[in-house]
């Protein structure tokens, strides 16, 4: 699967400190080391415990984690929509990913000056928004401009469907409202899929705090990022990039000697991390043995067919049976030769819809 999430956010907000934290996260298989496809694009496990007992369970030669790629976006100032700063090639790296995070400074520095003159995490979102919103509306309103008198004599359903979704987006994004907070018809989303819209994507804000805050769990700041997040229907991390980039530097041991020293449950990046795949719609299927235990990224909704072809394309070609057993009933159960006197392996066909946390044997006939 090769989904992206973008890190956009103004200057000096943390972004590239983020960023770096992420492009350090060790990777737990030696056959995936960090890859680092451009200089903006990395690529990170996704933290899972299920790995963790299936490693104890099987003691295999290799253990591969999942993985998604995170794109660091620069070049976003006021302006950005028609051309300031590095506006034009933010705009089309943006247009590339299919979700986005939006770091936001909640934290006091005198020594790091803020773009905007002073801290206002609202202001913040909002000059991100504008710009994004700009720059989706020049693209409705060319396509409206160039198809509008056709359709005012054209009869067919189509072209009628395609200039109402078009006014329906234009009204939306005049009225200052992002597309993701409007509710479309499957139909009206078949239309504008192509247009590759920014504000259509959905978003998560990662409020970069002090050590202090992370340690606390909030400030003034990020309450007012939660209650907008809320209103839109989107989440919010809480977290401190510079300990993340502190973090990136340890080995796991150290690291949860590091985390429990200052007082914080859990890494905010692996929170982050954890929350764009879901984001991205991802879940997480395995194949497991004593060579080889790995965790598979597939998009919900997926048969068993397509997830075997993620594996390799003969799988799905030649798809004849998937044998399925729940991670949970293998962790209760502690063995396979338990799962199955249990009656918990089951034969699932072309029709099943993979669950995340599936453990699979894909039988094939190529």
């Amino acid at each position: 699967m090769s989904l992206k999430a973008g890190i956009v956010g103004l200057p000096n907000v943390g972004k590239s400190t983020l960023f770096n934290a992420i492009t350090k996260k060790n990777i737990l298989a030696a056959n995936y080391p960090f890859a680092t496809i451009e200089p903006n694009v990395g690529v990170v496990t996704v933290p899972d415990e299920r790995l963790d007992v299936l490693n104890e369970m099987y003691h295999p030669e290799r253990l591969v984690p999942t993985t998604f790629e995170f794109t660091d976006i620069a070049g976003l100032v006021k302006g950005a929509s028609s051309g300031e700063g590095l506006g034009n090639k933010f705009l089309s790296h943006i247009r590339e990913v299919d979700a986005i995070v939006e770091v936001v400074r909640c934290f006091e520095d005198a020594e790091i000056t803020h773009v905007e003159g002073k801290i206002d995490p609202i202001r913040d979102i909002e000059i991100i928004n504008v710009e994004l919103i700009l720059a989706d509306l020049e693209i409705i309103q060319n396509r409206i401009n160039k198809i509008g008198k056709k359709a005012d004599m054209a009869k067919d359903k189509e072209t009628i469907l395609e200039v109402n979704t078009l006014k329906k987006c234009e009204k939306a994004l005049t009225e200052n409202v992002a597309l993701r907070n409007i509710d479309f018809e499957e139909e009206e989303l078949e239309v504008i899929k192509n247009f590759n819209l920014i504000t259509l994507k959905p978003i998560i804000y990662a409020t970069n705090v002090s050590e202090e805050t992370a340690i606390a769990g909030e400030n003034e700041y990020t309450k007012l990022v939660q209650d907008y997040a809320q209103k839109e229907g989107s989440e919010t991390i809480i977290m401190c990039a510079k300990v993340e980039s502190e973090l990136s530097e340890l080995d796991e041991e150290e690291k949860k000697a590091f985390l429990q020293d200052i007082g914080i449950a859990s890494s905010g990046l692996d929170k982050l991390i954890q929350a764009t795949y879901k984001l991205l719609g991802l879940e997480t299927f395995f194949t497991s043995g004593t060579d080889e235990v790995r965790a598979w990224t597939f998009k919900k909704g997926m048969k068993a067919p397509e997830c075997a072809g993620i594996i390799h394309t003969d799988f799905q070609k030649g798809f004849i049976k998937a044998e399925v057993m729940s991670y949970q009933d293998l962790a209760e159960l502690k063995s396979e030769k338990a799962v199955k006197e249990a009656g918990k392996l089951r034969l699932e066909g072309k029709e099943y819809l993979m669950q995340d946390g599936d453990i699979c044997y894909f039988r094939f006939n190529v």
